[in-house]
């Protein structure tokens, strides 16, 4: 018993390790605001998620942003942006779990995926008009954006970006999972037994 809970904070560690460097290699989209980066940091912790349960999940989502706080640091001095971006991966990743954990298929991880991309760009649009956004412009002391404008900045940039970020994170987990079908269903039996 001690191995496998020793295996499993290894391989927590080594998967939180692995988010952290992907989301060093982030991008922003053309036409949406330019503070809003895709990066591939989710597909780690989903991988956790699935084959170790979602506490698994959420801790690489937890290490990978404390990480990055610790090595790139906030414009805010407050991590508002790691917040937003471990918020955005549990939106993504529980969803996915819990579908593919009833129904552990090909059609259901992709059921999953798509759940997990509206979860994520619906929770992440709200979020950020009521809690994110008017952190950001409290700490950076900006005047805070309201009416038409925060609302535009929602609908225009902010449920895009997740649907857009959604849809690349699918594509990649669903190129992924056809190959490591066999050895995610393994690592579930031995994880989640």
């Amino acid at each position: 018993m001690k191995n496998k809970k020793l295996q499993t904070m290894i391989v927590i560690g080594m998967l939180s390790s692995i988010s952290f460097i992907l989301m060093l290699f982030n991008f922003p989209l053309p036409a949406l605001p330019a503070f809003l980066k895709v990066d591939f940091s989710d597909v780690p912790a989903l991988i956790a998620a699935v084959t170790m349960g979602p506490v698994a999940g959420i801790l690489v989502a937890f290490f990978k942003n404390v990480l990055d706080w610790l090595f790139a640091g906030s414009p805010t001095g407050v991590p508002v942006g790691h917040m937003a971006n471990f918020v955005t991966s549990l939106l993504f990743i529980l969803p996915v779990y819990a579908i593919y954990h009833k129904v552990a298929t090909k059609k259901g991880m992709a059921f999953g995926l798509a759940i997990g991309t509206l979860s994520m760009a619906i929770g992440m649009s709200v979020l950020n008009y009521l809690v994110f956004l008017p952190m950001y412009t409290y700490f950076l002391n900006m005047p805070a954006e309201t009416g038409n404008a925060l609302f535009g900045t929602i609908v225009l940039g902010i449920l895009p970006f997740n649907l857009i970020k959604g849809v690349l994170l699918t594509a990649v987990v669903l190129l992924m999972f056809s190959s490591m079908h066999t050895w995610i269903e393994k690592q579930r039996s031995y994880y989640l037994s």
